[in-house]
């Protein structure tokens, strides 16, 4: 406030400067001008004097309140310090057991990856349930929910009931919807696998949607005009024409070189013509 009452006194000292001298405003012009600093100089101090009352009462209140202020100053150090610690000495080493816990459901799960027909049924299986003594995919979920080997697991247990196939594409969506992968090329598969098995079990317009963020999610030559091809096709076996030639002019104009280019070329003919 010092800086408020040392511009109130210049004001004052001059006036007083101008009252001592015997000073007499000569004009009428003067004269408005002396009386326009005094109503200034009233109405400074007015706003100096409310100020002072609201610093006051702000002081006031910090007195009175500043047990209350320090308990929620204290609560959020300890709030912080509980989380670092959690992070530290929960988290940490559950996710280092948690990781050494996999291993084995990693091997069964690659494994399956390059197998065929009921070697890679089982393959899966064991990885989603878990075998030599180590747990699968499943109770790695169960048991380390929160750390990335949990998150991880929801990808490929995912994966695996989609390659399964039969009555486990429910389990798939629900495992690839758990799964967060930020903007990651294994974030735009399992949208393209939601979409792959929400086909399966005939919600195709469902689909759409799944593949155009797929396509979208980590944008690259290799996966983008894939997704917006199985896109492009659902959009057209529903009707939706209007996508279908959006995700078609999509490969035509971003991914020209692609191996979908020459059958997004044939079916945008076809959508158009549709649209038509």
């Amino acid at each position: 406030m010092d800086k408020y009452y040392i511009f109130a006194r210049s004001i004052n000292e001059t006036m007083a400067t101008y009252n001592k001298r015997g000073y007499k405003p000569k004009t009428k012009k003067e004269k408005e001008v002396v009386e326009e600093i005094l109503d200034s100089e009233s109405t400074t101090a007015e706003v100096f004097s409310t100020l002072d009352e609201g610093a006051n009462k702000t002081e006031e209140w910090v007195s009175k309140n500043q047990n209350i202020i320090l308990y929620i100053i204290g609560g959020i150090a300890v709030a912080a310090l509980a989380y670092w610690a959690y992070t530290q000495f929960v988290v940490a080493p559950k996710s280092q057991e948690a990781v050494s816990e996999m291993t084995q459901a990693n091997i069964y799960y690659n494994d399956a990856l390059t197998a065929t027909g009921e070697v890679q049924d089982s393959l899966y299986t064991l990885a989603l349930e878990g075998g030599e003594g180590k747990y699968g995919f499943l109770k790695i979920i169960e048991e380390y929910s929160g750390t990335d080997a949990a998150n991880l697991a929801n990808y490929q247990a995912g994966m695996a009931y989609l390659n399964l196939g039969g009555t486990n594409y429910q389990n798939a969506i629900d495992h690839l919807t758990e799964y967060k992968g930020g903007d990651s090329v294994l974030e735009s598969i399992a949208l393209a696998g939601i979409g792959d098995a929400l086909i399966q079990v005939n919600q195709t317009g469902d689909a759409i949607s799944f593949y155009m963020q797929a396509a979208e999610t980590n944008a690259n030559e290799f996966t983008s005009p894939k997704y917006l091809l199985k896109a492009a096709n659902a959009a057209l076996i529903t009707g939706d024409n209007a996508t279908a030639i959006k995700a078609l002019e999509t490969i035509e104009s971003t991914y020209g070189d692609s191996d979908e280019a020459t059958t997004a070329k044939v079916l945008l003919g076809q959508a158009q013509a549709a649209g038509n």
